[in-house]
Formats: structure tokens, C-alpha cells, sequence
């Protein structure tokens, strides 16, 4: 089992910006590819984010792209999401997840999920 668990959701005005992180303590995520979801209420859940685990490459979706950046830093074992110009749609639970794999495809059967952590864009 990877335990990962996601950390940095709150509440934030439109315009603003949240650092999201991702961490499976005491395991590093080096050799994982790593996706970001988001699933607001009455939706369903939509991948934003996939980070390869052999280069820096992501996909980000559209609905994102620009505004988001994901990264990694393995001496912190961690992965961030940061997002910036949020708007009201960005509200969601945001869950990052887990695959052994080299290069990250935003449809892969992710094996480890987070329990997710909770953003609020509203003024």
C-alpha cells in the first residue's frame, strides 16, 4: 500500500491561488506517475493533472491548462499542485493518485488514491 495523502485545500477568493501537496510518507513517489482529479458534487470525477515519473512532462486538462502546474520534489517525497487564477468551477475535492509506471496517462487505472482534500473558490 501507498499512502498518499493530500494536504493545502481551502477557502479562496477568484483570482487567487492554492499549493496543493501529495505525499505518501515515509515512501518517496520518485518512480511514480502522478495524476490529480478533482470531483465537485453532483459532477463527475475529471482528471486535471498527470505527471510522468521519468521527466517533467504533464498533461494538464484544458480546463486547467495555464493556470495549473504540477511538480515534484523527491527529496520531499512530494508532489504540488499549484493553481493559480482560481475561479467558483475550480470548487471541488481534489485527490491525487499513484501508478508504478514511467509515463503518466490520465486514463491509467491509478492503483493508490488519497482521500482528498477540499477547495472552495468563492468570494
Amino acid at each position: 500500500q501507498l499512502p498518499l495523502v493530500e494536504s493545502g485545500g481551502d477557502l479562496v477568493q477568484p483570482g487567487g491561488s492554492l499549493r496543493l501537496s501529495c505525499t505518501a510518507s515515509p515512501y518517496g513517489l520518485d518512480y511514480y506517475a502522478i495524476g490529480w482529479f478533482r470531483q465537485a458534487p453532483g459532477k463527475e470525477r475529471e482528471g486535471v493533472s498527470c505527471l510522468n515519473s521519468v521527466n517533467d512532462s504533464a498533461y494538464y486538462a484544458d480546463s486547467v491548462r495555464g493556470r495549473f502546474t504540477v511538480s515534484r520534489d523527491n527529496a520531499k517525497k512530494t508532489v504540488y499542485l499549484q493553481m493559480n487564477s482560481l475561479k467558483p468551477e475550480d470548487t471541488a475535492v481534489y485527490y491525487c493518485a499513484a501508478i508504478l509506471r514511467r509515463l503518466c496517462r490520465i486514463d491509467a487505472e491509478f492503483h493508490y488514491w488519497g482521500q482528498g482534500t477540499q477547495v472552495t473558490v468563492s468570494s
